[in-house]
């Protein structure tokens, strides 16, 4: 498990992570989400050693994760801009990494290679932005390290290349101890693989919730009630989140269960009602709102 108490960092007057404490539990795959410049890659680098934060605690499998060597051998990171020797090929990355990474399978290494295309003796330098990322993600499967951190893994890759990393990641995770923690601006992408999310703000952690949770006891709803005082009492008996009018049409994301949610709007005599499923980029939408991060603020 991976587990953060109170950490913070700071860049000169930046703030870039404040007070953050986050649970990863083993064989999950978790999602990190967050508005532009929320902490995201600055936390999976402490994550992963690479930072050392200026308060609170990182600990991985309950060993402090900076400066330990052997905790260091258990995480494997893809950082968003992938660093690659300037005139090297994947043998030297494969011989570099495996100095550091004592399960490197460098067997399983080359067969991924000839499964993605990638020419093992060919300059990386030559490669388009795709086939880095794929080369990286080979990487990180054929390190066997039990925790892979992705910041942007998928941003650059194909539909077929996004469902093939995916698929090496399930097999990962149903045949070994394996976690993944991917951070990514693409929610539809996280939707479809994460069983947990993290959604950061400001530096700071909004929530951190199982994805199925989450939809239980956020809804969006929209309805008709015929009366303005019915409509009125309706939205200050809810917890609500967002609320617009379309004409008559009432469209409103409340936190609650369906069914007391409901419960109140039937009581309301409404001429319509529909609760439409909301995905995890609604959700966020509606937290960062919540949070002061609204879009019409950026409309100018």
């Amino acid at each position: 498990m991976i587990q953060t108490i109170g950490v913070s960092k700071k860049f000169d007057d930046v703030q870039a992570v404040n007070s953050l404490s986050l649970e990863i539990r083993q064989g999950e795959v978790f999602g990190l989400v967050g508005t532009n410049g929320a902490g995201k890659s600055t936390l999976l680098r402490m994550l992963c050693g690479i930072l050392k934060q200026d308060e609170g605690t990182i600990t991985v499998d309950g060993r402090p994760v900076f400066e330990d060597e052997e905790t260091k051998c258990e995480i494997f990171y893809i950082s968003d801009d992938s660093y690659f020797f300037s005139n090297g090929t994947p043998i030297d990355m494969e011989r570099y990494y495996r100095q550091f990474y004592p399960k490197f399978d460098t067997g399983r290494f080359y067969r991924l290679l000839t499964q993605f295309g990638l020419e093992k003796g060919r300059r990386i330098r030559t490669f388009s932005k795709g086939m880095k990322k794929q080369l990286s993600a080979v990487l990180g499967i054929s390190a066997n390290t039990k925790y892979l951190l992705c910041d942007e893994t998928f941003d650059g890759l194909d539909p077929v290349m996004r469902q093939a990393v995916k698929g090496m990641f399930a097999t990962e995770i149903m045949e070994r101890e394996f976690t993944p923690v991917i951070a990514s601006h693409n929610l539809r992408e996280l939707e479809d693989i994460c069983e947990n999310v993290g959604l950061l703000h400001k530096g700071g952690i909004l929530l951190s919730e199982n994805l199925e949770d989450m939809k239980l006891h956020l809804h969006k709803v929209q309805c008709v009630i015929p009366e303005d005082e019915q409509e009125k009492k309706l939205l200050q008996e809810l917890d609500v989140i967002r609320c617009a009018h379309q004409g008559s049409l009432l469209m409103v994301t409340a936190r609650g269960t369906r069914s007391e949610i409901m419960r109140r709007i039937q009581e309301k005599d409404p001429l319509f009602c529909e609760i439409i499923p909301l995905t995890l980029e609604e959700i966020f939408i509606s937290e960062t709102e919540v949070a002061g991060y609204e879009v019409k603020d950026l409309i100018f």
